[in-house]
């Protein structure tokens, strides 16, 4: 095997497959960077067994020649050493070369490396993705969906299915909710392209979370194959498998409640800002909770209370609050998770009760709903 390539595109390409790459896997190849060149270009992978990132490098990007190919072939190379030599190199056109077996030569302007590769035969093989369960969304609408949900994953390994978010698709409706079970986050989606056949697959909030890094900010197709333990996501260039979480997630349908006994409307900033404020002093003490009050008076008082810190009150204008005067305690970080996933200027919360799930929904874009449990306070 024997190319050369540019630099700046190389370190691009590899940007994205070292998302996936982990020193803590148990089968010893997957600390290695999976590299093949042919005459279309050149191909990296990258896994930790859970996630698989492919990036492909054409010979060509926009009229300019990329990448020469002299000779095509295979190679794994340790990701750790190959990634810092390439960042390091002094010039941007780099040469590759692989000789008498494993031997792998990186050479640009005057420096030379060495690296010892281990034979590409022994890499995981990728999973075949059948074409039947396949729709797609733009990139931007996917990086929304991702950012909407992906923060109320459970952190806690002690219910692994909470720690996904569940995607469902149904005619042409795709459903994703994500639940720690003390709140929860849905966004619902309406794609014309949705598969004939239902699904519903839970996949890791971390594998979104790496996904997010990676999708463009346009409007660019992303294709989403689905299948019995993978997903498949397909950009113009690279290919992203993640592993689905095995089990039956939880009917969260029926935690939204469809009736209410105090809605409030109020402006998301100043109540963000607000919430934050309050939660200075609220950190170190029982979970950051903050009480929240409001009146036919259409006032909000957001207050905070800690014994050895101090305490704090502020008043904030409803836009229109109706129905009974409530008073309510919630943890003030997962109200502000909520309010910057919910972009509107003006939101609506629905409460049920002072000890009730209460909702948040953007008064602009009813497909985002957020749903927090409240804190019992003494």
């Amino acid at each position: 095997m024997k190319f050369e390539i540019m630099r700046d595109k190389l370190l691009d390409g590899l940007s994205d497959v070292m998302k996936a790459i982990s020193q803590k896997v148990s089968i010893p190849i997957l600390t290695g960077i999976k590299i093949e060149v042919n005459e279309k270009g050149m191909t990296m992978t990258g896994s930790d067994s859970d996630i698989t990132i492919c990036t492909h490098i054409p010979v060509e990007i926009d009229g300019e020649q990329v990448i020469n190919v002299v000779e095509k072939g295979n190679i794994v190379l340790q990701a750790k050493y190959f990634s810092e030599i390439i960042r390091k190199l002094p010039t941007n056109k780099v040469t590759i070369e692989v000789s008498d077996g494993l031997q792998t030569h990186i050479r640009s302007g005057k420096s030379d490396f060495h690296l010892i590769g281990s034979d590409a035969e022994d890499y995981p093989v990728l999973p075949n993705m059948k074409d039947e369960n396949r729709f797609s969304l733009p990139a931007d609408l996917m990086k929304s969906v991702i950012r909407e949900t992906v923060f109320a994953v459970s952190q806690q390994e002690t219910r692994p299915i909470l720690t996904g978010v569940h995607w469902e698709g149904k005619e042409e409706q795709l459903t994703c909710v994500a639940t720690d079970s003390h709140r929860l986050a849905r966004k619902l989606t309406v794609s014309e392209e949705m598969p004939t056949i239902p699904f519903s697959v839970v996949i890791p909030g971390k594998s979104l979370q790496e996904l997010n890094k990676i999708l463009p900010d346009n409007n660019d197709p992303v294709d989403i194959l689905i299948a019995e333990q993978q997903v498949l996501f397909k950009t113009r260039n690279v290919l992203f498998y993640s592993r689905l979480l095995e089990g039956n997630y939880p009917d969260t349908s029926r935690l939204i409640p469809t009736e209410y006994k105090t809605t409030v409307t109020v402006n998301s900033q100043h109540f963000l800002q607000a919430i934050d404020r309050a939660s200075l002093l609220a950190r170190e003490e029982r979970n950051n909770i903050v009480r929240f009050s409001v009146d036919q008076a259409k006032m909000i008082e957001i207050s905070s209370n800690s014994p050895e810190v101090g305490q704090v009150e502020e008043l904030v204008e409803a836009i229109d609050m109706t129905g009974d005067e409530l008073n309510i305690s919630f943890s003030a970080k997962y109200m502000m998770d909520a309010l910057k996933a919910i972009e509107g200027q003006d939101i609506l919360i629905q409460f049920t009760g002072a000890m009730r799930p209460f909702i948040l929904k953007s008064l602009e874009d009813d497909s985002i709903l957020q749903l927090i449990l409240p804190v019992r306070t003494y």
